[in-house]
């Protein structure tokens, strides 16, 4: 059984809340889940501590149990010093899409045109081998014939 500490919805329509619970992997996000460590809302400004608050030695606990927290509940523990969250790297994220499908379709016309040329280049391969054996063979026929 994996275990996630992640967020579980609450709140109403356009006014959510949300809290930090240990959970099955497999659970419904806002369904079943085994015990909750805290609340997050994101309504309030970030300089208010009723924004967030954590049982961090709870969550220390289940983390040494494996669970695994999720991307958004791994910047919070980072926040708070208990955890360090890797530094992401996607340099693809700031070019524009048009751009990016473009340059896509650029990769697959030169691998189109590579394949390509490599199937001509071995078709006139066997082709010179086929001709190469056919030549080999007339001067073994013409003393046999004689």
């Amino acid at each position: 059984m994996s275990l996630v500490i992640r967020l579980a919805r609450a709140g109403t329509k356009k006014r959510p809340v949300y809290h930090v619970v240990v959970a099955d992997s497999r659970a419904p996000r806002d369904g079943r889940f085994i015990e909750r460590l805290g609340y997050f809302n994101p309504l309030l400004p970030k300089e208010k501590t009723e924004r967030l608050k954590i049982d961090l030695d709870k969550v220390q606990v289940w983390m040494k149990k494996g669970a695994q927290p999720s991307d958004r509940v791994m910047r919070f523990l980072d926040a708070a010093g208990i955890m360090k969250r890797p530094k992401r790297n996607n340099p693809e994220k700031a070019v524009p899409r048009k751009e990016r499908k473009a340059k896509d379709e650029e990769a697959t016309k030169a691998k189109e045109a590579g394949d390509a040329a490599a199937k001509t280049a071995a078709t006139a391969k066997a082709a010179d081998k086929a001709a190469a054996d056919k030549a080999a063979e007339k001067p073994a026929e013409a003393p046999a014939a004689s």
